[in-house]
């Protein structure tokens, strides 16, 4: 089965054409906010354009453009395509990544940076593959806390590392081509954003005496 990987959750974008457990083609690149303009001239790029058997995409958390950008482009092309579309957290990509190219490594903790100052967190251990605890967000401070020594990985680790340099700590993004390191109980999520904190913003309530 040929699958195409997007991934647009971070500040990078990247796309990758797997076939059963061989990377055929991938591209990944830094862009911060540009993941608009250069994913599907990415996809564009692959052989045949792309085309698959069916889309995996990155879910988050991480950039909430980015997220919206990635899903509503594997969407449009399953639909255009008539191929299935199932998603993947960042988190547990980014941890089968660093377990797969650094065998035996103990537990680790993925940092990735979030919004309003905190970061989104989770651990992982490696045999069997599986995380540690929950999905969180928490001031860099909090994060510290709760690495007990592991060695922390991700794009949110710079935080980390200005209030302690001295920490465990390995910057990483996600990479579409990762997907071949993801144990496949982690790749059938529902293709829809995992936000990974509470909205800013909430509904307006009726004012009394005024009905709906």
């Amino acid at each position: 089965m040929r699958t195409l990987v997007i991934d647009t959750a971070t500040a990078a974008c990247s796309v990758a054409l797997i076939e059963g457990n061989c990377l055929i083609a991938g591209h990944h690149e830094r862009v911060d906010r540009g993941h608009a303009e250069r994913l599907i001239p990415m996809i564009g790029d692959l052989p045949q354009g792309g085309r698959c058997d069916r889309i995996m995409v990155d879910c988050g958390p991480g950039s909430f453009t980015g997220i919206r950008v990635g899903i509503a482009a594997a969407r449009g092309l399953g639909l255009g395509w008539g191929v299935p579309v199932s998603g993947y957290s960042s988190l547990p990509l980014l941890a089968a990544a660093h377990f797969t190219g650094h065998p035996g490594h103990g537990p680790v903790v993925v940092v990735l940076e979030g919004g309003h100052g905190e970061v989104f967190v989770q651990g992982f251990a490696a045999g069997p593959f599986a995380p540690t605890s929950n999905l969180e967000s928490l001031s860099p401070a909090a994060a510290i806390a709760l690495l007990a020594g592991r060695t922390a990985i991700g794009s949110g680790t710079r935080f980390l590392a200005a209030i302690d340099p001295s920490l465990p700590l390995i910057d990483a993004l996600p990479n579409a081509a990762d997907l071949i390191s993801l144990p496949a109980a982690f790749t059938t999520l529902a293709a829809r954003p995992i936000y990974g904190r509470a909205p800013d913003a909430t509904p307006a309530r009726p004012k009394a005496g005024i009905s709906a």
